[in-house]
């Protein structure tokens, strides 16, 4: 039989082990707090980018504690720190809605990367990113054919509340990149076609 003090150190030893992340001695493990993982987001690690990622994408409803620091990034003035919050927002689907006004903005910005990755955010937000519509009719018009088949692609997951932008989607559709996108954005607003 062993000790009763090695056995309170195997004890601790087994707690301290499962504190730093691999497991939990008691109850859930502790969620990562918001500052760290935003700045793993921001981080030029790639590793650590990617676990950030996945700690918000993982963390359910949770995520969306992670919006208003999100939205900074997308206004900051860091290209990359913008685009990284654009791939972030876009894995979390309808829990980044309250980013929408932010993803807005930026269909029109200089950085044809940044409007794909912005349309392609407000694509997964689906029926909650119907704030986004008129910006998106005009990101229909972009001189990038990416730009335009996201942005239509983004219209179709908006749905019946995307009625607006039929007529622009319908004339986006005579461009062959965007036809198709175009075509089944149609459909699912429930603008025939």
């Amino acid at each position: 039989m062993r000790h009763p003090s090695r056995r309170l150190a195997a004890a601790v030893a087994a707690c301290a082990l499962a504190l730093s992340g691999a497991g939990a001695c008691r109850g859930k493990p502790k969620a990562p707090d918001v500052r760290s993982v935003i700045e793993d987001l921001k981080s030029g690690d790639e590793e650590k980018r990617g676990r950030a990622n996945l700690d918000i994408w993982a963390s359910g409803e949770d995520a969306r504690k992670y919006v208003p620091e999100l939205i900074v990034m997308l206004q900051g003035a860091d290209p990359a720190h913008r685009a990284q919050a654009a791939s972030t927002l876009y894995g979390m689907g309808a829990r980044g809605s309250d980013a929408v006004p932010a993803l807005a903005v930026l269909l029109s910005d200089p950085d044809k990367e940044l409007r794909i990755a912005a349309a392609m955010a407000l694509e997964t937000i689906g029926p909650a990113a119907a704030e986004a519509v008129p910006a998106l009719i005009k990101a229909l018009k972009d001189p990038e054919g990416r730009v335009r088949q996201r942005a239509a692609i983004a219209l179709g997951n908006i749905g019946p509340a995307a009625r607006p932008a039929v007529p622009a989607l319908a004339e986006a559709a005579k461009w062959d990149p965007v036809r198709g996108a175009a075509e089944e954005a149609i459909r699912k607003i429930g603008g025939k076609r």
